[in-house]
């Protein structure tokens, strides 16, 4: 009877297992999921490759993910990536074989429909996760759980693809009405992405072949290349076949980006430039980088957290950066796993590394679970900072600045440019160069910027009087008559300028016949003779500068008179006194800026003056303001460090490899009790930091060796004006200077001569020293074998 309980209690639990087997599996089977990226052959995508890979793991992602490698064959021979994830490999159609149309996006969708046809993975998945290649997946993305359902994908939104709202959606689909704003992140049922694939590629084709429909004011693309044909291709795509998505604002997130109060998203999308205090990222830097075949290669160490801390006030935008360098983190930590699996020796110590293998950072980025908020789906709500008015059609920017044939203008030139890259300012960007013919014929900076030439004006061409500000407004109405200008509205810059955010007519609310610019207190000339002497409607005069936000029709009829008053005011000697002008110098230097005003009063456009755009590094901010631009115009200092743009007027810092600018303070050695000027300071420290950047990149780009010489060119020249203008600027400067201006040296090592003298003494003493002391005790122990030996032989002698 025992024996029958014990076998009967044995075949109960066997039945109870088989139970629980059978339910564990019928809970699974209908769930099966499949994550897809997209890549091509490129040292650029392995890299990313890698880092979502380990976040993959990391998250405990389930199911299993699949790259979607796009290669040519000849690409295939020389690939060494076929390694770093699970690969279906599809046909390249980078280059269209129909039309030949270079537009490597297509790949996407091309990938996907061939893994549909020809992968036996493809027939047995119910859920499919399509990402990008350049995201860092941070918790669990289950589609049922994000509230996906057969018919009804879930996705991320993309506010700016406005096509949906305009014409371009009329052309393209039957269903205009159904185009959703999404990609980024796609979660649908297996159905539905069979119903779309072939769709999703036929209409991508469609719109990339729509040249006459590429602009920014239809498209949303800044660069109106056709670029986001594709995400255009899915949505046109999938309104074509009848899908309508569950849109989700809260799942993805670009770092730089803060998310809303009680979200936790589980996606960073890297996809944009982002920056935490002086340092950051863009993965357009790392195009060519071989990073993962490097050993011990990492990307620029980000700030750690307890920096981040002091950084930012605010919790909530402090949540955003530490989202930030989490992004950079873990791409860093997969590197360094990813270098020690493929026989790579182990790194050397260093603080940072120890962080990244620390208990304190595996807490810090376990897997994140959504929140309900995370949950939460939107119907027409947008990210402010994304899309302000999705109804109505952006118009389109076109951004210029003037300067002229000179090394200190083309310093100025290389920071603005890469800051104008940096801060997703829409539309162009012009440079009204005015230069005489003579100095054209010796300048060399010719491809800094996109570029209009100007006649110089510098020397008046009727009165000879010599004052090249002018030639900022002549060269504004030479490029208005000569230039074919298809933009709505003209920002204007000035070249000593770092932009840290899109200038926007929509955002400042500038309108034709109502110009937006930034306060210039100084010109009290608009209150006083000056004014009524100058303008028809001294009332009007508005004391304003710098930055200009203009309706290109306003401009038209303004450009002329901005000249002939500049001209005007020029002229006028009598009234350059300090107490009617403003002017320190009482030289006449802002007839230009009186030129503005009251050529402006004369049409009375009358301006909305926001104090929220631009500031002087060595202000202090107004809490809580992000200013889009910085004129380093004037002289700043943090502590006893300093910069003053006038002190660099004749140093060539672009044509020597690897010049810049004295470093400014480590943030971390600032005084943090005091946070206004606390905040001033940082401010002051990013203007420079993003200068020396800029021409960081741009003597790598000039090809500059480590030596300091220039691949493949002949620069003899250059280096000798370089010497010459260095040796200039030396003896304006104090000898407080010298120890601190340690990239201008002649050898380009970044170290100063006197310095590596010094240390090279130091060796020699330290060398001399230790074989001193060495002699010293060999003889002291040779005396002491002496005296015992003596000792011992009078003993036997006893």
């Amino acid at each position: 009877m025992e024996k029958f309980s014990i076998l009967l209690s044995l075949v109960m639990l066997g039945l109870a297992i088989c139970n629980v087997g059978r339910v564990e599996g019928a809970q699974k089977a209908p769930w099966r999921i499949q994550t897809l990226f997209s890549v091509e052959c490129q040292n650029y995508f392995d890299w990313q490759t890698v880092g979502l890979m380990h976040s993959f793991r990391k998250a405990k992602q389930p199911g299993h993910i699949t790259r979607l490698l796009s290669c040519t064959e000849e690409q295939k021979k020389t690939y060494r990536g076929m390694h770093l994830a699970p690969t279906f490999e599809v046909p390249s159609m980078s280059k269209h074989p129909t039309t030949g149309d270079w537009y490597p996006a297509i790949n996407k969708p091309a990938g996907v429909l061939h893994w549909l046809k020809y992968s036996k993975d493809a027939e047995n998945v119910d859920w499919v996760i399509i990402l990008d290649a350049d995201m860092i997946i941070r918790g669990r993305i289950v589609p049922w759980k994000l509230g996906a359902e057969k018919g009804r994908p879930v996705a991320a939104y993309y506010g700016y693809l406005r096509g949906c709202d305009n014409i371009l959606a009329q052309l393209h689909t039957k269903h205009p009405e159904l185009c959703d704003k999404v990609g980024g992140l796609l979660a649908m049922h297996i159905d539905d992405l069979r119903s779309l694939a072939s769709m999703w590629l036929s209409k991508t084709e469609e719109v990339r072949q729509d040249r006459a429909h590429w602009g920014v004011n239809i498209t949303g693309d800044i660069y109106e290349k056709g670029w986001i044909s594709e995400m255009y291709g899915y949505s046109f795509g999938a309104a074509e076949v009848g899908l309508k998505h569950k849109i989700n604002d809260n799942l993805m997130i670009y770092p730089g980006y803060a998310p809303r109060e009680g979200v936790e998203p589980i996606l960073l999308h890297y996809g944009l430039p982002f920056r935490v205090g002086n340092w950051s990222f863009s993965k357009a830097d790392h195009d060519e980088d071989e990073i993962v075949y490097s050993c011990d290669q990492l990307f620029p160490q980000p700030p750690y957290p307890r920096e981040v801390m002091q950084l930012e006030i605010d919790p909530n935008l402090r949540r955003g950066l530490f989202l930030s360098i989490e992004c950079i983190n873990i791409l860093n930590e997969a590197l360094l796993l990813h270098h020690a699996a493929n026989g790579c020796p182990k790194p050397a110590w260093s603080k940072y590394v120890n962080f990244l293998k620390s208990r304190a950072f595996a807490e810090l980025t376990k897997p994140k679970t959504v929140t309900p908020a995370t949950l939460q789906m939107m119907e027409d709500a947008v990210q402010e900072h994304i899309d302000h008015d999705a109804t109505r059609p952006y118009p389109k920017i076109h951004t210029v600045f003037s300067t002229e044939c000179t090394p200190y203008f083309d310093w100025q030139t290389v920071g603005l440019m890469h800051s104008f890259r940096l801060s997703g300012q829409p539309g162009n960007i012009t440079r009204l160069l005015s230069c005489s013919d003579a100095d054209l014929k010796l300048y060399k900076g010719h491809n800094l910027a996109p570029t209009h030439y100007v006649p110089s004006m510098s020397q008046h061409p009727l009165t000879g009087d010599w004052y090249p500000a002018i030639n900022k407004p002549a060269a504004v109405l030479h490029w208005i008559n000569h230039a074919n200008i298809e933009a709505e509205f003209i920002v204007i810059l000035d070249a000593d300028m770092i932009m840290r955010g899109p200038i926007t007519p929509w955002e400042f609310k500038a309108a034709r016949g109502k110009p937006v610019s930034t306060p210039y207190d100084y010109l009290i000339g608009c209150d006083n003779e000056l004014a009524k002497l100058h303008t028809s409607h001294p009332e009007a005069c508005d004391k304003v500068g710098g930055v200009i936000i203009m309706h290109i029709d306003d401009l038209r009829k303004f450009a002329l008179l901005w000249l002939h008053k500049t001209e005007e005011v020029r002229a006028d000697r009598a009234h350059y006194a300090r107490n009617i002008t403003g002017d320190i110098y009482e030289s006449g230097w802002i007839s230009e800026m009186y030129g503005y005003s009251f050529g402006a009063a004369e049409l009375k456009l009358r301006h909305t003056i926001n104090r929220e755009i631009m500031l002087y590094p060595g202000y202090v901010p107004e809490p809580g303001i992000k200013y889009r631009a910085f004129h380093y115009g004037l002289e700043f200092k943090v502590g006893n460090w300093s910069f003053d743009k006038a002190d660099w007027r004749e140093v060539d810092m672009v044509n020597r490899c690897w010049a810049k600018f004295p470093e400014p303070p480590d943030p971390l050695t600032l005084d943090h009790n005091d946070e206004e000027n606390l905040q001033r300071d940082f401010l002051s420290i990013e203007c420079v930091k993003t200068l020396n950047e800029a021409l960081r990149l741009h003597h790598e780009k000039m090809d500059c060796r480590k030596d300091g010489s220039i691949s493949k060119l002949n620069v003899s020249s250059t280096l000798g004006n370089f010497s010459k203008n260095f040796e200039s600027k030396e003896n304006h400067k104090s000898a407080d200077y010298s120890g601190e201006m340690v990239s201008v040296q002649k050898d380009g090592t970044g170290i100063p001569s006197s310095f590596r003298w010094w240390v090279l003494f130091l060796c020699a003493f330290s060398v001399f020293g230790f074989l001193v002391i060495v002699f010293l005790v060999h003889s002291s122990h040779k005396r002491k074998g002496m005296k015992m030996k003596h000792h011992r032989t009078r003993r036997r002698n006893l």
